[in-house]
């Protein structure tokens, strides 16, 4: 836990450390994008002050500032029952920036990506890229330099690293072009129970990637081969598609990929890949045509867009907390049915004109929410591969639907685990019945109550009791919270600004 003392303590190492580096509290804001006022409260102690900053705090002053205790865990405490207000900007897409990091060592020449969400799955395969001889350096308003060396050092990967994202078999398409035999750690990341990768495997097979199973790791075999047919995917999985996208990238042919994910950070990985010169016919459908290189060695910037998930994560929580807030830049494109089931339950909202995002490409609005009174739907709400209903947005509703009027049967049939961590919701006083371990029925409205929680180990359900705990008076505890900073960045101090009551408690020993 932070304390007062703590603050005053890293207050003071900062300020120590700072003068030690002949800088001035100006050029200290200045390097980190914030006022000098800001930085002067933090080194007198009176500012709460994020992970996320004192990383960013430690990379700018050349020094580690803290250690965090590796036995103790980052908890939230949250007052709840208050009502929301005020403006807040979703930020750029976590799915697409983890894609965008594997699909940069495709690229001999130098990638600069704006604006990218620093959350621990991308800090995660930055520390995998580094290992291997790439280098990185964040500048700017969270823009990512990525310079790779003139050789992979595929034998220093840092497996720990590795192990803790799922992210990292996306890195199987664009090392088969690069290398006869490499290894690869099984892929981690949330629980969400068994996820094969056979759909991976098999459709890299067109490009001569052979892979074995063994214990803890994928041992791969590459003799590059043109795809003689076109690619039909076993299943319509995003990071599937973008694994053969990568492939097909450096395949010095046309590659047709059939049943492809058309999501949104397929999307924004095809609008990467046609910066790097790659040409791609059917982007938005499941019929992409690829027309690779042989070798890409280009200095290019790309911007991925924002992120459809978070808008949406603010949407349930203005609907939870009976709130009228803004949510800026929302990718509209991604969100429209998601709207209309919500519409459905009796969800007023207001829309703006249409923008476009710095990708030149993903449409944007500004979304108003009404303070609504929500029933139950007259049928189940179900995901769908994209343009249904969003897998990712599907534990909301679980949420949203425990302040309808009524009785929601929510169906998760993708993954075998997360209907089961809704139910924890019950803790929070709603009444949630699990059917089996896909499906759930939800009953509204709830009189929450506050309560203490252990963050379960998938992203969503996660974020999902932290906007329970915002509905229900009292105070609660929502513990062990790295799964949250795997896909959101400062989530806690943004809902703040909004007028949510979040306390982060932390270990530290200094």
């Amino acid at each position: 836990m932070v304390t007062e003392s703590y603050s005053s303590k890293i207050g003071t190492l900062i300020q120590e450390t700072r003068q030690a580096r002949g800088m001035t509290q100006t050029q200290l804001a200045q390097a980190l994008g914030t006022s000098q006022s800001a930085i002067n409260r933090i080194e007198k102690g009176g500012q709460n002050i994020s992970l996320d900053m004192l990383n960013r705090i430690s990379e700018v002053l050349a020094s580690q500032i803290v250690n965090l205790n590796p036995t103790g865990t980052v908890n939230f405490r949250v007052e709840g029952g208050h009502t929301l207000s005020g403006r807040i900007t979703t930020k750029t897409s976590k799915n697409a920036a983890v894609a965008l990091l594997c699909a940069s060592l495709l690229n001999r020449g130098t990638t600069v990506l704006r604006r990218v969400a620093r959350i621990e799955e991308v800090n995660r395969i930055i520390e995998v890229l580094n290992s291997i001889g790439v280098k990185t350096r964040w500048f700017g308003d969270n823009d990512l330099e990525i310079i790779p060396p003139a050789k992979l050092k595929l034998e220093d990967m840092d497996i720990e690293a590795a192990r803790r994202t799922r992210s990292i078999i996306m890195f199987l398409g664009p090392l088969l072009h690069r290398h006869n035999t490499f290894e690869l750690p099984y892929a981690g990341g949330c629980s969400l129970g068994e996820r094969t990768v056979e759909p991976h495997l098999s459709g890299l097979e067109y490009f001569g990637l052979h892979v074995d199973t063994v214990t803890g790791h994928y041992a791969a075999t590459s003799s590059p081969l043109k795809p003689e047919q076109a690619i039909v995917l076993s299943e319509r999985g995003d990071t599937v598609t973008e694994n053969i996208l990568m492939a097909a990238a450096l395949n010095d042919g046309v590659t047709t990929i059939r049943n492809a994910s058309p999501n949104y950070m397929v999307q924004d990985l095809c609008f990467y890949l046609e910066t790097l010169g790659v040409k791609i016919e059917g982007i938005g459908t499941t019929t992409l045509k690829v027309h690779g290189l042989r070798d890409i060695n280009k200095n290019v910037e790309y911007a991925p867009s924002e992120d459809p998930i978070e808008a949406m994560s603010f949407i349930a929580a203005a609907i939870v907390t009976k709130s009228e807030i803004t949510i800026e830049r929302a990718p509209i494109e991604f969100l429209e049915i998601d709207l209309k089931f919500l519409e459905a339950m009796g969800f007023v909202y207001e829309l703006s004109d249409e923008y476009t995002a710095l990708n030149g490409q993903t449409r944007l609005v500004d979304i108003t929410t009404k303070v609504s009174k929500l029933h139950a739907p007259a049928d189940k709400i179900h995901a769908m591969p994209f343009p249904g209903l969003n897998i990712d947005n599907l534990p909301f509703f679980a949420v949203i639907a425990a302040v309808a009027e009524g009785r929601t049967l929510i169906h998760d049939w993708v993954y075998e685990n997360r209907a089961i961590y809704l139910t924890e919701l019950t803790r929070l006083n709603a009444n949630v019945q699990l059917i089996d371990p896909h499906r759930l029925y939800v009953t509204g409205p709830t009189k929450w109550k506050a309560a203490e929680v252990v963050s379960p180990p998938a992203l969503r359900p996660a974020v999902v009791i932290l906007l329970g705990m915002l509905a229900s008076p009292g105070v609660s505890t929502l513990r062990n919270i790295y799964t949250i900073s795997r896909g959101y960045e400062e989530l806690a101090e943004r809902l703040s600004t909004l007028g949510a009551k979040i306390t982060v408690l932390r270990d530290i020993g200094a």
